[in-house]
């Protein structure tokens, strides 16, 4: 059986200016990780309030295309600001040249 890792970084110690913190979640990480609690937490309570099964369906069907509708709009929105940032880029490089 092999040893449990130990962890040798000192977790109290401050993180030097030129160390990256390697425990934080990107943006993108971090929105993905919201909307996937939401979506569990809203599917949590619609199965949990006391409703007929065509009513429960009903809830669930309208919250899943509201989800699909938001993803679009999200997606939309990352796909513009990636070619903005993509367009940016390209001036400042051809203003470095």
């Amino acid at each position: 059986m092999r040893e449990p890792h130990r962890c040798t970084k000192d977790v109290n110690k401050p993180l030097a200016a030129s160390e990256p913190y390697s425990g934080a979640l990107s943006s993108g990480g971090l929105v993905l990780t919201f909307l996937t609690g939401a979506a569990m937490g809203a599917a949590l309570v619609a199965l949990t309030t006391p409703k007929s099964g065509p009513e429960h369906r009903g809830d669930l069907k309208n919250m899943a295309q509201r989800a699909q509708q938001k993803a679009g709009f999200l997606a939309e929105e990352a796909v513009e600001a990636w070619n903005d940032l993509n367009e940016g880029v390209v001036l400042a490089a051809a203003n470095f040249e």
